[in-house]
């Protein structure tokens, strides 16, 4: 029962979906934890950062366009976030906005989980927030061959001179074992929702798909990597593993193994 004393959560994305929503709605409902969460978009996000600080708002999740232009109006940035200057998480302290990013763990955590080869060539499609925990977590963890490609020539650029890739102004002509879709391509409800994120040949010789976008799990890119018999890797997985960083950082608690299964496959479901 929601009284005086229940503690929001919520999210910020230029997209808003119902997947977090119902995974962190689930988990605060098995766990008896006196919380609610709910999605929210804006057009003013200066004024959606102080709303979260002055009405007591416990934890945000920020998505699509917000990672970035959050940051001035927070009052610290934990190191992962500083390093890739790009936030997915908010929590509010009494008033004091500390700011996370638990996209990065995910991706490393994805890279461990299906033993990605350090040595791939690689290419990335994407040079906003997310893009930048992306790079960064394959940076990490020791790749080397990785390009970037962007249709923001400036903002590609600035990406892969940021951690010494190259950028590609095409994807003619190249040739890689991991794509890596880190745009809204694909993505339900978008205009791009029935577009392939890569051309059909180069996903035909890759050995890996990697698409970021959570909803639908199985995007364009997805299905016709599947098809062709690659190791897929899905968005539905990151958000999965990022919500579950976040309801710690809000809550005080993870759940166990099973709690965090259940919780994702009734969001997806209901989401």
């Amino acid at each position: 029962m929601i009284n005086k004393d229940t503690q929001l959560c919520m999210s910020l994305s230029g997209r808003p979906g119902n997947f977090g929503t119902t995974f962190h709605n689930y988990l605060y409902q098995r766990l008896g934890l006196n919380f609610i969460y709910k999605a929210f978009t804006t057009t003013d996000i200066e004024s959606a950062v102080k709303g979260i600080r002055a009405l007591g708002i416990r934890g945000c999740a920020v998505s699509m366009p917000f990672k970035e232009s959050c940051m001035p109006f927070l009052n610290e940035i934990s190191p992962s976030a500083q390093a890739i200057q790009s936030v997915n998480t908010i929590v509010n302290d009494q008033g004091f906005l500390r700011a996370y990013n638990t996209d990065y763990i995910a991706i490393v955590k994805l890279i461990e989980e299906y033993q990605l080869d350090k040595k791939s060539c690689m290419i990335v499609q994407g040079s906003g927030g997310m893009a930048k925990a992306v790079v960064a977590a394959f940076k990490n963890s020791g790749f080397e061959h990785l390009k970037i490609f962007a249709r923001n020539e400036k903002t590609g650029k600035n990406l892969a001179a940021l951690y010494g890739y190259e950028y590609i102004p095409s994807l003619d002509n190249q040739s890689a074992d991991i794509l890596v879709n880190v745009t809204p391509i694909g993505m339900k409800g978008g205009k791009e929702e029935f577009d392939l994120a890569f051309p059909e040949n180069l996903i035909q010789q890759a050995q890996t798909a990697f698409d970021v976008v959570a909803i639908p799990a199985e995007t364009p890119f997805i299905q016709f990597a599947q098809q062709q018999g690659k190791q897929t890797i899905s968005g539905a997985e990151v958000i999965v593993l990022q919500a579950v960083e976040q309801f710690e950082l809000y809550t005080g608690i993870r759940p166990d193994d099973q709690l965090i299964t259940e919780a994702a496959a009734f969001a997806r479901v209901n989401s």
